[in-house]
């Protein structure tokens, strides 16, 4: 029995890998998801994703239309492209659902997340610290003499640049709000 060869992507790529015919793609994706802002929906749509064992990288939920009741769910999940389409097809089924945009596929789509990271050091390490926030143009919304708070926001990959920067620098803490995605233009 042959190893299961798997190909990570980010986002609409062909499934298949000229290298390897055998590897399986993973792709990336960013789904928006309108659904009714009442109790338990949010548990019924987390239920799907656990329930089948699909993976949620990041989850964001916020109303978006107080008069309607209508919230939407920000879900960046993994998969092959058949598992991708599948979440899209059994979200869609779900009744307090009104629509499924798949934001990596429909065309060019703004990505943002906000984080905090706590960083304690002393001397030449605060002092990088702050010079690294500058470029990245992280914020400092706290300061003691001991640590500093930033607060930035970005694309997950900006974020996660950050953090491996200040990880040597003395990185304590970090909190992350999750993807907020809107697809450009009209």
């Amino acid at each position: 029995m042959s190893p299961l060869n798997i190909k990570k992507s980010s986002a609409s790529h062909s499934a298949y890998d000229l290298h390897d015919p055998n590897a399986v793609l993973i792709e990336t994706h960013t789904l928006a998801v309108v659904v009714d802002n009442e109790s338990g929906v949010l548990a019924r749509v987390i239920g799907l994703f656990s329930g089948r064992g699909y993976n949620i990288d990041s989850l964001t939920v916020a109303e978006v239309d107080h008069a309607g009741h209508r919230s939407r769910i920000t879900v960046v999940t993994t998969g092959t492209p058949a598992v991708i389409e599948q979440i899209k097809a059994q979200l869609a089924r779900m009744v307090p659902v009104h629509a499924v945009h798949d934001l990596t596929v429909e065309g060019p789509a703004v990505q943002r997340e906000l984080a905090l990271l706590k960083v304690a050091g002393k001397g030449e390490a605060r002092i990088e610290a702050l010079r690294l926030a500058e470029i990245f143009r992280a914020h400092v919304v706290d300061s003691t003499l001991e640590s500093f708070v930033f607060e930035m926001t970005g694309t997950p990959e900006k974020i996660d640049s950050f953090a491996e920067l200040m990880r040597p620098l003395g990185l304590r803490e970090m909190a992350r709000t999750g993807v907020a995605a809107l697809s450009r233009g009209v």
